[in-house]
């Protein structure tokens, strides 16, 4: 069986150290890089072909956000995670728009960090408990007004699969692909599903097919009901109190 490849960037080296023992927990994840900014994880991303990335937001030279693009620019394929100090609405909004599939506290990785990998791995989305309470309540945009509860209004049996593909993380080229479409095709499906939605961006796309129900979202509490997936492991650079996660 091979082992999932996962690569991991931080520039504070006790903080990624941690997240690196708490990979090496499971049998069937490998280390396959490390980097210490942006600009080198975006190469070794180009040479080592990992199929997770874990970034923390903040790096030199390159920040995580911009080094998500970049990577996703690259191979579309890689799943990315983003490790932050803030729960915000607008770095919930900017994680998203990045193309990142995972959003993760740094004070909660000792305690989630395998949860969100596994999720990742299985092409889900992993949010903070905060920032699924946030999504499933209703996101707030910039000017403060919660978006409407759409229920997919107008939208054909095709154009209803497209916001499915889409919300997972497929690219339009993947989802052409996967629907034996031209990408013009699917370009055209993607922009009329965003006008119809009144959507700007992926970020908001994922967080409406998460309030409707079009992707799907389960939770879990950990701590004394741990997961057999996710051991406690000692880490006391990343150790931190117990709060439910949910994945998408």
């Amino acid at each position: 069986m091979n082992k999932l490849r996962i690569l991991v960037a931080d520039d504070h080296e006790i903080v990624r150290r941690g997240l690196v023992s708490l990979i090496k927990t499971q049998p069937n994840w490998e280390i396959c890089g490390e980097a210490d900014n942006g600009r080198q994880a975006v190469e070794l991303a180009k040479q080592l072909r990992p199929q997770i990335v874990i970034l923390d937001i903040g790096m030199p030279t390159l920040n995580g956000l911009e080094a998500t693009r970049q990577i996703l620019r690259d191979n579309p394929q890689i799943r990315v995670l983003i490790l932050t100090i803030t729960d915000t609405d607008h770095a919930v909004r900017a994680v998203l728009d990045a193309g990142a599939r995972g959003f993760l506290l740094k004070s909660d990785a000792a305690r989630d960090l395998v949860s969100a990998i596994d999720a990742l791995q299985y092409n889900k989305t992993f949010f903070t408990a905060r920032v699924a309470e946030l999504v499933l309540s209703g996101y707030r945009g910039i000017s403060g007004v919660p978006k409407k509860d759409l229920l997919l209004p107008n939208l054909t049996p095709r154009e209803r699969e497209v916001v499915q593909l889409l919300a997972e993380g497929k690219s339009t080229k993947e989802v052409a692909s996967h629907l034996d479409l031209s990408v013009k095709t699917a370009e055209t499906h993607r922009s009329n599903i965003m006008r119809k939605l009144g959507l700007h961006s992926v970020s908001e796309l994922v967080l409406y097919a998460v309030r409707n129900n079009i992707i799907q979202v389960a939770t879990g509490t950990l701590g004394p009901l741990e997961s057999p997936a996710s051991p406690a492991v000692e880490t006391p650079a990343l150790a931190t109190p117990e709060t439910p996660v949910v994945t998408v």
